[in-house]
């Protein structure tokens, strides 16, 4: 007797992941909980090769070497994330994300990188958030506090709030954080 496998499908890919390769997925994130980013990269590697670019694994992947630091890792991961997932917000803050850290890297380049997707992804908070910390260390406070008036419009504000007042980002801002 046959036996059939659970598949777990990615909205956006189209590709599905067997229940197994699942739950090495969700076993990586555990070990990523505990800080373990040596077993989670262990995890990973078992799960089936044409399941290692599916955009859930990416995404874990991604925070394996973002614990390392390894940024040039987590640009080449993000970059993949956007190939394959575009309509996904999360490939593109962390394709910012990395590229303000990798070799080469700037600020400019992440503000840049999110200001390219951000008309795409209105509702969503972390790309706004981003930016007001992008435009702040760039300079930019006008356009920063307007970033963050609008991650806080659409995020959970009070949180943000909370977040932005301890963001070393956003220091020139904090009296016009206090006050919103």
């Amino acid at each position: 007797m046959a036996v059939k496998k659970k598949k777990i499908q990615s909205q956006e890919s189209g590709q599905r992941l067997a229940m197994t390769d699942h739950h090495r997925l969700r076993a990586a994130e555990g070990w990523l909980g505990l800080g373990d980013n040596v077993e989670a990269a262990r995890e990973l590697k078992e799960i089936a090769p044409e399941h290692q670019s599916h955009p859930a694994v990416l995404e874990v992947r991604w925070r394996i070497h973002s614990q390392r630091q390894d940024w040039n890792a987590c640009m080449d991961i993000a970059c993949a994330m956007t190939t394959i997932a575009p309509n996904d917000a999360a490939g593109w803050i962390q394709l910012a994300y990395a590229m303000r850290r990798t070799d080469g890297g700037t600020v400019q380049m992440a503000r840049d990188t999110l200001d390219a997707v951000a008309a795409k992804f209105p509702r969503e908070p972390v790309i706004h958030y981003n930016l007001a910390c992008y435009h702040c260390q760039l300079g930019n406070l006008p356009m920063a506090l307007e970033s963050l008036k609008r991650a806080f419009s659409v995020g959970d504000a009070a949180q943000m709030k909370l977040m932005a007042l301890e963001e070393p980002d956003l220091e020139p801002l904090q009296q016009q954080i206090s006050e919103l």
